[in-house]
C-alpha cells in the first residue's frame, strides 16, 4: 500500500524525528505541510497526519492541509507528540467531513517548553526517545 505522512514539526523537531524514522523503516513518503501547503494525495492508499499538539489540537497547518487537500474516502491515521495530552478531536472533525476511514491513532510524549514549562527547562525531556520511535514504527507497520 502506498502511504504518505503529512506533518508539521515547528518547535523542537519532535514530530519530525518520529516521521523520519517511520519513513526510513516503513517506506513511507513524507510531506512537510509547513513547506508544502498543497499536494495531490489521490494516489495514496493510506494518509497519515502528524503534528505536535498546540492548544489541544494539531498544528493549524495540518488542519488547513487536511481541509484543503484530503480526498474523500481515504484510509487515514494520526500521529501526535505532546507535552501534556494527546488531542485528536479537531482533526477528527475534518476527517469525518471527508468521509475517511480512521484506521489508527498514535501519540507519545515530546519535549515541550511552552509557557510556564519554559521556566522549569521544559517537560518530557529526551522524548521522543528510542522506545517512542520503535513504538511509532510498529504502529505504522501494523496498520491495515
Amino acid at each position: 500500500m502506498k502511504t504518505v505522512i503529512v506533518y508539521a514539526s515547528v518547535h523542537h523537531g519532535n514530530t519530525k524525528k518520529l516521521v523520519e524514522k517511520i519513513a526510513k523503516e516503513c517506506n513511507v513518503d513524507l510531506i512537510d505541510a509547513v513547506q508544502q501547503p498543497k499536494a495531490d494525495l489521490s494516489d495514496y492508499d493510506r494518509i497519515g497526519f502528524a503534528s505536535g499538539i498546540y492548544f489541544s489540537k494539531f498544528h493549524q497547518t495540518i488542519l488547513k492541509f487536511a481541509s484543503e487537500n484530503l480526498p474523500e474516502n481515504k484510509k487515514v491515521f494520526m500521529i501526535c507528540t505532546y507535552g501534556g495530552n494527546a488531542a485528536y478531536k479537531p482533526l477528527e472533525v475534518i476527517l469525518k467531513e471527508k468521509k475517511t476511514d480512521i484506521i489508527g491513532k498514535f501519540g507519545c510524549k515530546g519535549y515541550d517548553t511552552f509557557g510556564p514549562f519554559k521556566l522549569v527547562g521544559g517537560i518530557a525531556k529526551g522524548h521522543p526517545d528510542g522506545n517512542d520511535l520503535k513504538a511509532a514504527v510498529s504502529f505504522v507497520a501494523g496498520l491495515q
